[in-house]
């Protein structure tokens, strides 16, 4: 006799669930007891620029190394859902993560680690152009999408306008690139949109200095607290 249907979704769901925790924990970091702190923690010792802000968050220990444990960990922190934040763990490490490797830097089969100090080597292409090839903030490039594609309000972005923008971004068989601005984009107005469907300009600036995903956590932080307080 088969289980009725809310108890197959959530058996669905409870093993959904124990492939994630299994797989993460392979691609993790793995036991920290009794290692040395790693070097490449050496890149909080100085001014970040803009772009190595923006993927600080998703280094959870501070270690200046994001393993896809850590970045599925800051999707759930910022709200995403199971789901998407194992795929963007998985398609974020994978893509970007093979091209920060440093030099001579060993790095064990299936771990996909994002080195901080090197993201501006995993740039994709099709992209806005906000960051140049150094990770430095680009003011001329972060004006100029609202110029362009803000038809509506000059301060905002609705559903169509962002689909413009990533349409007139595409660069000529750039599969990956085109995959990874439509992630990064569609994910932000996801979480981000307000009622009316608008995504504020100011929300946007934030994505570029990584001030919106430490704002996020806090905030879903503050809505969980919330109810134990009455």
């Amino acid at each position: 006799m088969a289980p009725p249907p809310p108890l197959r979704h959530a058996l669905r769901g409870a093993c959904f669930a124990l492939v994630i925790t299994a797989l993460l924990s392979v691609m993790g970091p793995g036991s920290k007891q009794g290692k040395e702190p790693s070097s490449m923690a050496d890149v909080y010792n100085g001014e970040l620029t803009p772009l190595q802000r923006h993927v600080a968050f998703f280094d959870r220990d501070k270690d200046g190394v994001i393993y896809p444990a850590e970045t599925y960990e800051g999707f759930r922190a910022i709200g995403c859902g199971v789901p998407l934040s194992a795929f963007s763990a998985v398609f974020i490490n994978g893509l970007l993560g093979p091209k920060t490797i440093p030099e001579n830097e060993k790095t064990p089969p299936f771990k996909f680690p994002i080195y901080v100090k090197n993201i501006h080597k995993g740039k994709h292409g099709s992209d806005s152009g906000v960051y140049d090839a150094q990770g430095r903030f680009v003011p001329e490039k972060f004006e100029e999408i609202f110029k362009k594609h803000a038809h509506t309000r000059p301060d905002a972005l609705t559903g169509k306008e962002l689909q413009e923008l990533l349409q007139a971004n595409r660069e000529p068989k750039d599969f990956k690139g085109w995959l990874g601005g439509f992630t990064e984009w569609k994910v932000l107005y996801a979480l981000c949109k307000d009622k009316d469907g608008f995504l504020h300009k100011d929300t946007v600036r934030a994505v570029y200095d990584g001030s919106l995903f430490e704002r996020l956590e806090q905030e879903r932080k503050s809505k969980k607290e919330s109810p134990k307080k009455k």
